[in-house]
């Protein structure tokens, strides 16, 4: 049983496979969804307020592309249109893919509603907007994710961009057959791009240490240097009294960002403190050189970012 559809999903389903921009804007505002055209390059609106000048008057449409024949497609996102889109972006050593894999299993992706396959290898992922709860933009650059909502726009099919001298269309991907219902925006911005987090410092044999600094660092951590950090960061973390606590809460979001699961952090914080407890005597300080020298496997494998 198929899910029930907005609007703008709706109308974008019932095109055919050679209608252009203009009929789709037409079909869009038609249906009271607020249009406005792109330059196809640049993707610079060509309305004088950009999204703000977005209209669903179907003399208007027609004028826009009576003068610019060759735009492409744009809407609001937010509450004007009803949707919200997660753009995962492909470019140079940044792939969103993996963020949004990483989101995904965490349960932080469910109830989209369709996908569109982007020209440059990306998707655009639409969620129904969160009804009269505003939903701002955001951007997580280090994990090649946007988040269009309230104040941005997103590019819609049946629009086609040049990418390696090849025309490209935005292509809609796969419709969801379960219902739909708003995305958390607020916590995948938590997942992927993680606010610093409040702790106070603590300190051992008159050393302050920062909590927070510790978990940034640990974040960046590629495969084969996670677990060892999370370990290293852990004990210097026990060494300076920390509350295993405070360590775990820090270290459980900044493992998940390195790609561990939470057992995996909770299994390494807990030897950690246990190897520091148990042997005060002695230092318990793995390999791993201070936060701002990673050691050496670090610096060989270049952190995305």
């Amino acid at each position: 049983m198929n899910a029930a559809r907005g609007v703008v999903s709706s109308v974008l389903a019932g095109m055919s496979g050679d209608s252009d921009p203009k009929q789709a804007a037409l079909a869009l505002a038609a249906a009271g969804v607020p249009v406005f055209p792109v330059a196809a390059e640049s993707k610079r609106p060509l309305t004088r307020r950009g999204f703000h000048d977005a209209s669903t008057l179907l003399s208007q449409v027609e004028s826009w592309w009576g003068a610019q024949p060759q735009a492409i497609l744009a809407i609001p996102t937010g509450a004007r249109t009803g949707v919200v889109v997660v753009d995962i972006d492909v470019h140079g050593q940044v792939n969103g893919y993996d963020a949004f894999a990483r989101a995904h299993d965490a349960g932080l992706m469910n109830g989209w509603e369709f996908t569109v396959r982007t020209p440059s290898g990306g998707l655009h992922i639409y969620h129904p907007a969160a009804g009269a709860s505003e939903q701002r933009s955001w951007q997580a650059a280090r994990a090649g994710i946007d988040f269009r909502g309230d104040g941005g726009y997103i590019i819609i099919p049946p629009s086609a961009r040049t990418v390696h001298d090849r025309r490209i269309a935005y292509a809609l991907e796969q419709f969801n057959t379960e219902e739909p219902f708003p995305l958390d925006a607020d916590q995948l911005r938590d997942f992927l791009d993680p606010k610093p987090l409040v702790h106070r410092q603590y300190s051992t044999v008159g050393r302050p240490i920062a909590v927070d600094r510790l978990a940034a660092w640990v974040a960046r951590r590629q495969e084969g240097e996670r677990n060892l950090g999370v370990f290293w960061a852990a004990c210097k973390m026990a060494e300076s009294d920390v509350p295993a606590g405070a360590a775990l809460d820090a270290l459980t979001v900044a493992g998940g960002q390195a790609g561990l699961t939470e057992r995996e952090v909770l299994t390494t914080v807990r030897s950690a403190y246990r190897s520091v407890h148990g042997t005060r005597s002695r230092s318990t300080t793995p390999a791993p050189a201070e936060p701002d020298r990673p050691p050496p496997s670090a610096s060989r494998t270049r952190v995305l970012s």
